[in-house]
């Protein structure tokens, strides 16, 4: 590969390539199309599948077959009229309501921190390391990707030479990717240590018992203990914090990496954070996105016995 084409190439991420590989993999070989392909192909493409996949997912075919076109030079026929209408069509006679992951409240984070701690705390007296190391990761994940709002792939992209933290003081977390950074120059995140909770003093807990200064800050874990140079696989996390909600008793299969990021969105509103603040500190750019995340209801907080004075913001030492 030619340094120009590393240069193009890094400058879509994994996911995203891997995701547009797939989706064009479908459309030649599963279903037998033929690129450069015309509008009507699409159309065609589109029927034999609105039955059978979400209305996300063709939309996220199509994105990957418009590319195509793009950068080989050719129309894109995913923007003629005849596909707008196939969609629209498809919209009306398939109507599904969207599935989100059930926000992860504080009360259930709470209860899932401290039985981490109770188990890194007895793992420590039994110099158990393999099971204090996974109490100690899992914890310092649940809490940064909690109060960061941090997408999953984005927990499995933090490296400890781009963190700076300090016990009681706070964290930057710099990232040099992220999905809402559109022009690639990396976003700067800070969070500040907390009274509890606390994802700065969980995070340095972390690193100083793995043993970690430079490389994939969460990584894959053996049940022997021994601890991978690589990152965990965000598509594996899913599994990951449902073993860990599960073993705290927690209706683990409402839960997801998505949980993390609408459990915050959820407690900053019902907490008095206006949007503005809110898709600020997430990185949200577009206020239809960041209203997925947002469970209204939350907001009228504890309303049949009396409504507490919301605090701005999160609270500090």
């Amino acid at each position: 590969m030619n340094k120009v084409d590393q240069y193009l190439e890094a400058a879509v991420r994994d996911n995203t390539r891997r995701s547009y590989r797939s989706a064009v993999e479908h459309f030649e070989v599963t279903w037998g199309g033929f690129l450069p392909a015309t509008a009507d192909s699409i159309a065609r493409y589109l029927a034999d599948y609105a039955g059978e996949h979400s209305l996300n997912t063709l939309r996220q075919r199509l994105a990957a077959l418009g590319q195509w076109h793009v950068s080989q030079g050719f129309p894109d026929p995913t923007k003629a009229p005849l596909v707008r209408q196939m969609l629209k069509g498809i919209r009306a006679l398939h109507p599904v309501q969207e599935r989100q992951a059930a926000p992860l409240t504080l009360e259930h984070l709470q209860h899932t921190v401290e039985r981490l701690e109770a188990l890194a705390e007895a793992a420590q007296r039994e110099q158990r390391l393999p099971a204090l190391l996974r109490a100690r990761r899992d914890a310092a994940l649940l809490l940064i990707g909690f109060w960061r709002g941090f997408r999953g792939d984005e927990l499995a992209r933090l490296r400890v030479e781009h963190i700076q933290a300090q016990a009681g003081v706070g964290m930057q977390l710099y990232l040099p990717q992220s999905k809402g950074d559109r022009h690639g120059r990396g976003v700067q995140h800070r969070t500040p240590a907390l009274k509890r909770l606390c994802p700065v003093q969980a995070y340095l807990a972390w690193i100083s018992v793995a043993g970690i200064a430079h490389g994939p800050v969460f990584r894959k874990l053996d049940r022997w203990g021994n601890l991978s140079e690589q990152p965990l696989n965000s598509g594996s996390l899913i599994a990951l914090l449902r073993r860990v909600f599960a073993d705290a008793g927690l209706p683990a299969a409402t839960y997801s990496s998505h949980s993390l990021r609408r459990g915050f969105a959820t407690w900053a509103t019902a907490n008095g954070w206006d949007l503005k603040a809110l898709m600020t500190h997430v990185g949200w750019r577009d206020v239809k996105s960041a209203l997925k995340y947002v469970d209204a209801s939350a907001s009228f907080g504890e309303l049949a016995l009396s409504l507490p004075t919301p605090a701005r913001g999160i609270s500090a030492q």
